[in-house]
């Protein structure tokens, strides 16, 4: 048994991820923004080889970041970030158990709308909350 697992709406694609979160996150960009079609997204992040995937996510690529989705429901996955090699983001809805994993911070605070308020104390990043890793020459940006 998995320590770890997630599934689409309709159950063609799913994930068990043996290995604990890298990172559990809110991200207030624009670009998460219109993926999720929310206000926010909350997601939680894994090593890219402790998931174990059960079907094939449809993806989307842009700007260096590929987003999974499932072409049958529609349910959104996760997104794979081309500066953060090795590591897979799970869309929280995608979590069987998303109570387990609240966010622990909040990235691009800056564009934040304003009418949501999250009163929870989180550090709040005015933009990435890790560094990204530049592909071809491996430093950090």
């Amino acid at each position: 048994m998995s320590a770890h697992a997630g599934s689409c709406r309709c159950g063609l694609i799913s994930a068990e991820m043996s290995a604990e979160p890298v990172m559990r996150s809110y991200c207030h960009c624009r670009d998460c923004r219109k993926q999720s079609g929310a206000p926010v997204m909350a997601f939680v992040g894994f090593r890219e080889d402790a998931v174990t995937w059960h079907g094939e996510p449809k993806t989307w690529r842009a700007g260096g970041v590929i987003r999974s989705f499932c072409d049958y429901c529609g349910s959104q996955i996760g997104y794979r970030d081309e500066k953060l090699p090795g590591e897979v983001y799970m869309s929280l809805g995608f979590m069987e158990e998303p109570e387990r994993y609240p966010p622990t911070l909040h990235a691009f605070e800056k564009r934040r709308l304003p009418f949501l308020i999250i009163d929870d104390h989180l550090p709040r990043y005015e933009g990435f909350s890790v560094e990204r890793v530049k592909p071809n020459d491996g430093h950090e940006t």
